[in-house]
């Protein structure tokens, strides 16, 4: 099955599938609250298609893919593409060869795995690609180059165990740090990307699509590792408050000269210290309680 989110694609959708029924047993579009005709021409063209009243973001339109291909009989891959015209349909067979051949569970489509791709993508896209992909490394994957990429593969494995929230552009790291927690499988394959199909210029701010990204990494620890995320550093500071009252202290009782300053700043790190400790105590307890239920 080829899964294609769209948003005001009217100009490509349809030859996107034409192409791209060439190598699915079905090609389903979610038409994330378009404002143009493109659920008419993604039907004539011969895909079925589903659709949001209101444009809630990519990773919606991807969760409700996923739901889709989960319930639909005899799907035993999926693959994500743009409905931009970026992505070229005649690629689908090279993403899907290693879930095939049973080398991996999920397969990215990667634009720095081919030369050819360096000089035609945006400078500006590509520092913001690799800073995300580097970011993605630390906590999933290290050998990915490309983090970003919408053109994957899934095996019906990857589908059952990957349960996804995010609606923004952020979903992409998402699946990759859940695929990690759930051991699977992930290779990378070079694609060729087309960067003058008329609707080149992402309509995703990068500065906004980097903090999404960010704030899943942070949001995936804190909750996997409170005791790290949380009370260690709750611990840490507990311990700069005591040195700074007993600093305080020692002044004290050389001189019978009162810090405020040093006074303020044990009581506000201890105040913080605790906080984070107990909030690292809490999710510990709650994570260890209700494991394998949430």
């Amino acid at each position: 099955m080829v899964c294609i989110p769209a948003f005001n694609e009217s100009k490509t959708i349809g030859e996107v599938i034409t192409r791209a029924k060439k190598y699915a047993d079905d090609i389903i579009v979610y038409d994330d609250g378009s404002t143009d005709n493109t659920t008419e021409l993604a039907k004539a063209a011969g895909a079925v298609v589903f659709r949001h009243p209101v444009n809630k973001g990519y990773g919606a339109a991807i969760k409700a893919l996923f739901h889709i291909a989960r319930e639909k009989e005899g799907i035993d891959i999926i693959v994500t593409m743009d409905s931009d015209g970026q992505h070229d349909p005649d690629q689908i067979p090279t993403v899907v060869k290693p879930i095939q051949d049973s080398d991996s569970d999920i397969v990215i489509g990667s634009r720095f795995l081919s030369y050819g791709n360096k000089e035609k993508l945006p400078s500006y896209r590509s520092v913001g690609i690799k800073a995300i992909t580097k970011l993605t490394q630390t906590v999933s994957y290290s050998n990915l180059t490309d983090a970003q990429s919408g053109f994957r593969a899934y095996s019906k494995n990857a589908l059952l165990k990957i349960n996804l929230v995010e609606e923004g552009m952020a979903i992409s790291t998402e699946i990759l740090l859940k695929a990690k927690e759930k051991s699977l499988q992930i290779k990378e394959v070079p694609i060729a990307i087309k960067y003058n199909t008329g609707n080149s210029t992402s309509t995703h701010n990068p500065l906004s699509h980097g903090i999404g990204v960010m704030y899943t990494i942070i949001q995936f620890i804190s909750l996997r590792h409170p005791l790290a995320f949380y009370a260690l550093p709750g611990i840490v500071l507990l311990i700069i408050s005591g040195l700074y009252m007993a600093s305080a202290l020692d002044l004290y009782s050389k001189t019978e000269y009162i810090s405020t300053n040093m006074i303020i700043v044990s009581i506000g790190t201890a105040a913080v210290g605790v906080v984070l400790l107990s909030t690292g105590s809490i999710l510990y307890m709650l994570l260890t309680v209700f494991k394998g239920k949430i």
